[in-house]
């Protein structure tokens, strides 16, 4: 089989430790890392937990996240934390649409099931 194939494939199995096997298994098409890593990461998503992934730039954090939620069919957002960030750049805002006269709700990152939150030390107080 194909890793494109087993890529689409959904993730079927009988127990958590066989949904956890398959889903590093899929991650590790995408991700070069540490098998312990990628279990450990995909059970805190499982558990329905936070995890903080500090390393270099560039070594593949954002990947990994984005993976992850694809193998499990979840919906991805990244955040990028600045100092001007307002509550309405996380939580969305309404939009006014003249041709309905009505306003419409933009939901914002926030509203994802995996959320990586990108250089968080810069958000403001």
């Amino acid at each position: 089989m194909t890793d494109a194939a087993r890529a689409e494939r959904p993730v079927v199995a009988r127990s958590a430790a066989g949904v956890v096997q398959r889903v590093v298994a899929n991650v590790q098409l995408a991700v070069r890392a540490p098998r312990d890593t990628l279990e450990l990461c995909v059970l805190c998503v499982l558990a329905e937990g936070h995890l903080i992934i500090e390393d270099f730039p560039g070594v593949g954090k954002t990947v990994l996240a984005k993976s992850v939620a694809r193998s499990l069919h979840l919906s991805f957002s990244r955040l990028q934390f600045t100092p001007d960030l307002l509550p309405a750049d996380l939580i969305g805002t309404l939009i006014y649409r003249p041709q309905d006269q009505q306003f419409v709700v933009q939901k914002g990152p926030i509203f994802s099931n995996l959320i990586l939150a990108d250089e968080i030390n810069r958000a403001p107080a």
